[in-house]
């Protein structure tokens, strides 16, 4: 486990690094879907990423956002994100990182999150605790929903569904602190773990948003669950994470948007 902890590490500050070095660039900006844009640099630093890991674990698998998936049969399979905030990253914006997780038989037990920018290194270990740059971290301590600050986004279809996490903003922000949308979850959920933010959600995330960041917050002692409270995995629609001292609030107020919601349509 420290060989795969030592070599997660190693290649997300090398993937970083780059990443760095290219971020005031002039890049080509492809398009996804309306407002989801991927450039050549995300795609050099996944392949950057996927070559390190095939050269050191030849038999692992890989699920990569801009690779087609492998399937080798491994018990181990390494989630990445190469670039976690690609709008930011292609607009000058300083907010992005990349996310890199290992999957032993379907269990999270290595998530490295490593933003360049600020050279800070999140690093979790299944039983073993999260920490950043080499200090424990742990989740923070705030008990009251209206002293939280909270950190959520927006998926890319939200031009055209209305499951668009606006009704579920536009309640939550009356009851809390403040929210902040910075652009990656990724760094949403280390920020949780390290105890910036005192809660997170967000709908339909992949698993390489996700992974590395889900095995932060927990090893911070913190909560990770679905929008309503049911266990969270890479295939939930929903994620909602917490210090575990406002995660019921939090249900609370999605519960409530919800029933408001059915009201309203019994009564059209």
């Amino acid at each position: 486990m420290n060989n795969y902890r030592k070599f997660t590490t190693t290649i997300a500050k090398e993937a970083g690094i780059f990443l760095k070095k290219r971020f005031n660039e002039k890049h080509t900006v492809n398009y996804k879907g309306e407002i989801d844009i991927v450039t050549e640099v995300d795609k050099m630093a996944e392949e950057m990423l996927i070559s390190r890991i095939d050269e050191k674990f030849p038999h692992h698998d890989i699920l990569a956002e801009e690779s087609t998936e492998t399937d080798k049969g491994s018990d181990f399979r390494w989630i990445i994100d190469p670039l976690d905030g690609t709008t930011n990253y292609a607009h000058g914006y300083p907010v992005f990182c990349v996310s890199i997780a290992l999957e032993k038989e379907n269990e999270i037990i290595i998530g490295v999150i490593y933003d360049p920018m600020l050279e800070e290194i999140f690093v979790a270990e299944k039983g073993k605790g999260a920490f950043l740059n080499s200090k424990r971290i742990s989740v923070s301590k705030t008990v009251e929903l209206p002293k939280s600050l909270l950190a959520t986004g927006f998926p890319y279809d939200i031009r055209t569904n209305p499951d668009n996490n606006l009704n579920y903003f536009n309640e939550m922000a009356t009851k809390v602190l403040a929210i902040r949308r910075a652009g990656s979850a990724a760094l949403d959920l280390a920020y949780m773990a390290a105890g910036r933010f005192d809660g997170f959600w967000e709908l339909r995330l992949n698993p390489w948003d996700t992974a590395a960041g889900w095995l932060l917050v927990e090893e911070a002692g913190g909560l990770v669950t679905d929008l309503f409270g049911k266990d969270y995995h890479l295939k939930s629609p929903h994620i909602l994470t917490s210090n575990g001292k406002i995660h019921g609030e939090m249900i609370n107020v999605f519960k409530r948007v919800d029933r408001l919601a059915q009201g309203f349509k019994s009564h059209r």
